[in-house]
C-alpha cells in the first residue's frame, strides 16, 4: 500500500487546491458540532484514491489499510463513519471534480452527450432488490439499452464530455427516463456551443428550443427511414467515439459495471466517486503532459 499512500497525499493536495473557500483551514465544511480530526477533504481524497486504484470494496480497503499501514494515515476513521460522511459531502466532491475538468479544458465549445446503463442487480433479483426502498423518489426502474440490446434494472448515467475527453457534467436518473429529459436541462448550464448526440436524442422541438434559448446546435443523425438522410460525417463519428471510449474506460478501469451499494444514496455516491477518480487521473496526465485519455497509466 506504499504507492497508495503516496498518491493519497498527492490527491489530497489537489483537493485542497480546488476546494478553495468551500472548506475551512482544517479542510472541513463549516458545520455545527464536534470538529472531525479526519477532515472532509481527506474523506474525498481517500474515496477518489481507492477508486483510482480500482478498489471499490470498502471492507477490503480498510482491512488493507489497518493491516499494512495503520499509522500512514493519521486519525483514520472507521468504515461506517467513512461511508456516512462521504455521502454527506458528495456535493463538495462534485465541485472539486468540475473544477478539475475546467482546469484541463474549460474553453471547449463542441461536446458529445450520451447515456450508459447502470445495473443495480441481475434481472432475476430485481424483485428482491432493496435499493430504492429507502428513497422511493430516486428508486431504480426497468429500462432498455438499444446499443446492447438488453433490458436491465437500475439507472442511467448521463454524461456530457468535450472532444478532448473530459466529462464536464453528469447525472443519474432511473432507467425508464428518456435521454431527452437530461438534454432539456443542458441549456441552463451551456450556451453558444454544439452538442453531438446519437439517434436517441432526435427531436425537432428540442433542437429548436436549444437553439432559440441558448444558441446550442444539436447535431443528431437522421434515421435510415427518414427523409434527407445522409451518412454521418467523418468528424461526427470521430468525436462521438470519444464519449463511448470514456464509458468503456469507466467500465474497465473504474469498474462501474460492478456495484456493491445497498442503498440509493450509496450507489449515487459511488458513481460520483468513480467519475471524480476518472477526472483526476486525466488531470494527472494533464499535469505530466501526457495524453489525458491514458488513465490506466496515470499513477505510474
Amino acid at each position: 500500500m506504499r504507492n497508495f499512500i503516496i498518491n493519497f497525499r498527492k490527491i489530497l493536495g489537489i483537493c485542497k487546491q480546488f476546494a478553495g473557500n468551500r472548506v475551512n483551514e482544517k479542510g472541513n465544511v463549516a458545520r455545527c458540532g464536534v470538529v472531525p480530526t479526519f477532515s472532509d477533504l481527506e474523506v474525498i481524497a481517500l474515496s477518489i484514491t481507492a477508486e483510482a486504484f480500482s478498489i471499490d470494496s470498502e471492507n477490503y480497503l480498510f482491512k488493507r489499510l489497518n493491516a499494512e499501514c495503520p499509522e500512514a494515515i493519521p486519525n483514520l476513521i472507521t468504515r461506517r463513519q467513512y461511508n456516512q460522511r462521504r455521502k454527506k459531502i458528495m456535493q463538495l466532491g462534485e465541485y472539486i471534480r468540475q473544477s478539475m475538468a475546467k482546469a484541463i479544458d474549460g474553453g471547449e465549445f463542441v461536446f458529445s452527450i450520451d447515456s450508459k446503463p447502470v445495473k443495480v442487480c441481475q434481472n432475476a433479483r430485481a424483485g428482491r432488490c432493496q435499493i430504492g426502498k429507502d428513497d422511493i423518489e430516486h428508486a431504480p426502474s426497468w429500462g432498455y439499452c438499444a446499443s446492447q440490446n438488453m433490458y436491465y434494472y437500475g439507472y442511467k448515467l448521463h454524461a456530457l464530455c468535450g472532444i478532448s475527453g473530459v466529462i464536464h457534467s453528469c447525472d443519474m436518473t432511473a432507467a425508464n427516463v428518456h435521454d431527452l429529459q437530461y438534454l432539456k436541462d443542458v441549456h441552463w448550464e451551456y450556451h453558444d456551443c454544439m452538442i453531438l448526440g446519437d439517434k436517441g436524442y432526435l427531436s425537432a422541438p428540442v433542437q429548436l428550443n436549444l437553439f432559440e434559448t441558448a444558441n446550442i446546435t444539436l447535431d443528431v443523425p437522421y434515421r435510415l427511414n427518414q427523409k434527407n438522410w445522409t451518412a454521418p460525417s467523418w468528424a461526427y463519428n470521430r468525436f462521438r467515439k470519444r464519449i463511448e471510449t470514456i464509458f468503456s474506460q469507466l467500465n474497465d478501469h473504474l469498474m462501474m459495471i460492478r456495484n456493491y451499494a445497498k442503498k440509493t444514496s450509496g450507489i449515487f455516491t459511488r458513481m460520483a466517486a468513480k467519475v471524480a477518480a476518472f477526472t483526476l487521473l486525466q488531470y494527472f496526465n494533464f499535469l505530466n503532459n501526457k495524453p489525458i485519455g491514458q488513465v490506466k497509466y496515470a499513477l505510474f
